[in-house]
Order: structure tokens, then sequence, then C-alpha cells
């Protein structure tokens, strides 16, 4: 009677959480994790104590929740991320695996990944067609030869209900298998010891419990970076430490600002892995990431020793890519990711100057072009991408089916959709069209980056209270056009000038151009045979 009971009870506890919240949820062609908290809700820190259960068959395998489990582990589990925490309902998580006492940390793999204590839930949940970091890791991995983090869709069952479809992701972090570079200990205080083993962030000061600084070249709309030491933590972190990877860095921009920057001795590429540099601008610049180079944005220097440059990387946060943004037009698959400060010149979080100043570069920009070319026949061949994102949301059809009557989005407008589609077939055909159109676009303006000069401009006096003069150096003679519009691209001033002589120039625009009042304006440089620059122009 005893054994039939508890076996009614153990049936009764599976009915219910597998049919909680209005569905049927019992198998999984994806791996299966069971969280359990007690209980507990979970907060964004401290981590609490939960339980993790891995149902993960052998490939090829449907997975059952009554299936024996492929791991048991005790877990510390937290909120994480910044605006998605805030803003959804469905939450990403972080969580480290621990030992049977629930203290202390142990790596173990999961689902077929490395071994590693740290990992993150990310649950996608702005991105309708669940398949843009999908493809933005897939081809940073086809791309670059530097670490991408790994990452394995699946199904969450949390307290007994059914919790949607996630990407399980490693954590970027020190390790021989993720960010392969030294574990510098507070006691490294000088030699090559000191060098290495610093892994750096551009991004929010919220919620970070780093040590930071601000840049000390400002960002393109005047306002300063603001550079993180993800590691070693602040408790870990020596004041050596601290200002040896600061300077370092200070002298990189100092170099790259320099007027000898593009010398490859004693320019940036001193102290910059350029390789990495070329590989990361390709890929933020193809998927047109609104939050490219300015926010999660990493990168890593080892020790010396181990030819310990400034390397660019892990990419991270890729669900706001590919057109799924509504502002700064992230949406328009013409422009480029790196002219951001001039798009959107009054946000918080400016660019560094460095992408910019490194297409000043000849040498870069050719790289740069000649790469994409090279990859344009092969991994970014736009029927390759669309075939990886047919066969990859195939794979995914059941667990997203249940994931969007668990999470009913489809046809609602979140922030910040550009694109709201009736269906997921829509999501996922508006998502295949822009990629169409943003590599047409490439195709052309790849090759213009490499035997075009940039035009370098100097607008003063800005901020202005009238008008504004403009001076720039022609290398060659050629027709020039000058276009001031307002932020929404409406034309309130142009001119041109045939067939301009070699030289400097300077132009004034003409009073009463400006509108009255205070306002933000873009002056944009247009001349034959030159990259064209903008600039903004702000009248109080």
């Amino acid at each position: 009677m005893n054994v039939k009971r508890c076996v009614y009870i153990s049936l009764l506890c599976l009915f219910l959480y597998t049919t909680a919240r209005g569905q049927t949820f019992t198998s999984s062609d994806l791996p299966i994790l069971l969280i359990n908290t007690g209980g507990q809700p979970i907060i964004n820190e401290p981590k609490i104590r939960a339980t993790l259960t891995l149902i993960d068959n052998e490939t090829g395998k449907r997975n059952h929740i009554t299936d024996k489990p492929a791991l048991t582990s005790p877990i510390g589990i937290e909120l994480r991320g910044s605006s998605s925490q805030d803003f959804f309902p469905k939450k990403p998580y972080g969580f480290e695996l621990r030992d049977s006492g629930g203290s202390n940390s142990v790596k173990l793999s999961l689902v077929g990944m490395p071994a590693e204590s740290d990992w993150i839930l990310n649950p996608t949940y702005n991105d309708k067609t669940l398949l843009r970091e999908a493809l933005a890791y897939d081809l940073n991995r086809r791309i670059s030869r530097y670490y991408t983090p790994r990452f394995r869709y699946c199904e969450v069952v949390l307290n007994n209900g059914y919790d949607g479809l996630y990407l399980l992701q490693e954590k970027i972090k020190r390790d021989k298998n993720r960010v392969d570079i030294t574990s510098i200990k507070k006691t490294d205080l000088s030699g090559d010891a000191l060098t290495g083993g610093y892994l750096l962030k551009i991004d929010k000061f919220e919620g970070s419990m780093s040590e930071s600084w601000m840049s000390a070249q400002a960002g393109r709309n005047t306002k300063q970076v603001n550079i993180l030491i993800d590691r070693p933590k602040p408790a870990d972190l020596a004041l050596e430490q601290f200002q040896y990877i600061k300077q370092y860095v200070t002298d990189f921009e100092t170099a790259l600002a320099g007027d000898a920057f593009a010398d490859p001795t004693n320019g940036y590429a001193r102290y910059l892995d350029v390789e990495s540099a070329v590989d990361y601008m390709l890929l933020t610049e193809l998927c047109r990431n609104v939050d490219g180079y300015r926010l999660s944005t990493f990168f890593y220097k080892d020790r010396d020793s181990r030819n310990g440059k400034l390397t660019m990387g892990p990419i991270w946060d890729y669900n706001l890519a590919f057109a799924n943004a509504s502002y700064c037009n992230a949406d328009k698959p013409e422009g480029w990711a790196y002219q951001f400060n001039e798009v959107c010149p009054n946000d918080p979080y400016p660019q560094p100057f460095w992408w910019e100043r490194l297409l000043q570069d000849p040498a870069f920009a050719a790289r740069l072009n000649n790469r994409y070319q090279t990859l344009r026949q092969g991994v970014l061949a736009t029927p390759r991408i669309h075939a990886y994102l047919d066969s990859t949301g195939k794979s995914i059809t059941d667990a997203r089916i249940r994931n969007f009557t668990r999470w009913p989005v489809i046809g609602t407008q979140l922030w910040p959709n550009d694109f709201v589609g009736k269906t997921y077939e829509d999501e996922v055909n508006y998502l295949k069209d822009w990629v169409t159109k943003r590599l047409a676009w490439l195709d052309g303006a790849m090759p213009q980056l490499a035997t075009e000069p940039a035009l370098t401009l100097l607008i003063s006096p800005n901020p202005t209270a009238e008008t504004v003069t403009v001076r720039y150096q022609l290398d060659q003679r050629t027709d020039v056009r000058l276009v001031l519009t307002d932020l929404q691209g409406r034309r309130l001033f142009s001119t041109e000038v045939m067939n301009q002589e070699p030289g400097p120039h300077a132009y004034t625009v003409p009073p009463g151009q400006l509108p009255t009042g205070p306002g933000v304006y873009l002056l944009t440089v247009q001349a034959t045979g030159y990259r064209q620059a903008t600039r903004r122009v702000v009248r109080y």
C-alpha cells in the first residue's frame, strides 16, 4: 500500500508539472533542464540554492522527462541581464554547478560542451524567430579562429512549470576551453606575470561589480566610453594590475589617435591583435548590431610571453541584431553600424572612436574587404545562411510551438521590435529578406572602404549659437556636396561645389539655415572618390 501510494504521488506530481500553464509537456527532441528552487523566487543576486536535473539522451533520441537523468546537481541560480531582466516576463538566468554540499563550484560537462561551472540560460524572448543569437554565434564560429561561446537549444521546466525554449550557453570567462588566457593572481605584480590575464569589456555601469575607468579619448559624441575589467574581480585585482591594464589600453588609444597610427611597428598594431579586430568588425557590420562596439563588447589581454595584444571578443548579446530593433537605423539594411554615434548622437552609451579610425588605415580597410570577399563565396553566401535558418528553425519546431503557447507573443509588439509578423513564418521570412538586402548592400559598400579614402572633417564652433564652418582636405580635384539634415533625415540645406581643386577648404553654412532653438543636426560631406563623412552639429 505504501509503495502504491508513493508511485501515485510521484505520478501526480509529474502530471502537475507537465500539464502546468495550459499545456502538456512530456518529451522533446532537445535536452530538457528541470530546475527546482524549492519554491524560492529567483532574484538578481545573490544566487539561491536549487537543483538541476538534465535529461539528455544520445543524439537522435527523444528525451522524456521520465528518462534517467544524464546529470543531477545542486546549483546556485540568479537572474541576469539588464533590460531583458526588467522588461520581459520570460527571464534570463545564470547558474553555477555546485558540489553535494551546495557551497563550492564544480566543473561538469553539459549537453556535450566542455566542463565548466558557470552557464547561461538565454530566453531570446523579444526575438520571435528564436534564431538571431544562434545565427550570430554560428557565423562567428565559421568566420573567426578565436573563441566563440558554444550553445545548445533546450527546454526548461522551472518548479514543475514549463518555462519554454532557451539557449543554454557558455558564460564568458577565463578557461582553457573558453577565453584561454592566463588566470592572473593578485600577487602577480611585476614582470611578465603582470602583463596578462585581463578580460575587459565596454558596457554599462549598471549591475556591474567591476573596476572601471573612462577612456581618455572621448567617443564621437564627446561622451567618454566606459571600460570595465570583467576579470579579475575587484577583490582579486591589485592596484598595480589595475594601473597596468588601464595604461596599456590608454597607450593603445593614444597610438590609434596619433599621426603615425598606421605605422605597423609603432602604431596601433603594436597593441592590437588586428586579425581579431577584422573578424569582430566583420560580424558586427554583417548583422548591424545596434549594441555593437558600445555594449557587451568584450576584449582581453594575455601575458606578453603569449603574444599578449588586445584581442577583440568573444562576441556576446545579439538578440537585437539582424533588424530586431526599431531605433538608430538598426532596421535598415543600408548603412554602417560603426557610424552609430552620428545616427544617435545623444545616446548615453557611445561607441569608442576605434573603428572609424581603424578604417582610416588603408591596410586595415583592405584587409576587412578582402576577408569579406573571400567569405562571401562560402560562409557568407546568401543561400548558405538561408539554409542554416531553415534547418535550425526546423530542428526546434515542436519546442518553439510549445514556447509560443507558454509565451504567446507572435503578432505582439515587444520592445524594441521593428517588424511584427502575424505568424512565425512571417518573422523568419523578414529576417531572411533583411539578410539578403544587407549582404547586397555590403557587396557594394565593402570595396569602397578599400578603394576610397575617408574625408576628415573639422566643424567649428560646435556647439554653435547660429552657424558653423566645416573644414576638409582634398588630395585630388573632385565634386563636393554638403548636406545638412535633422535627425529624422529631413534636408535643411545643401550646396554643391563642382570640380573643386586639391588642398584645404572651408565652407560656412549660411546664417538662418539651422532652425532656431536648441537642437542636434547632421552635416554630411560627399566628395567623388572619397567615403562620405558625417558629423553632428549641436545648436544651443
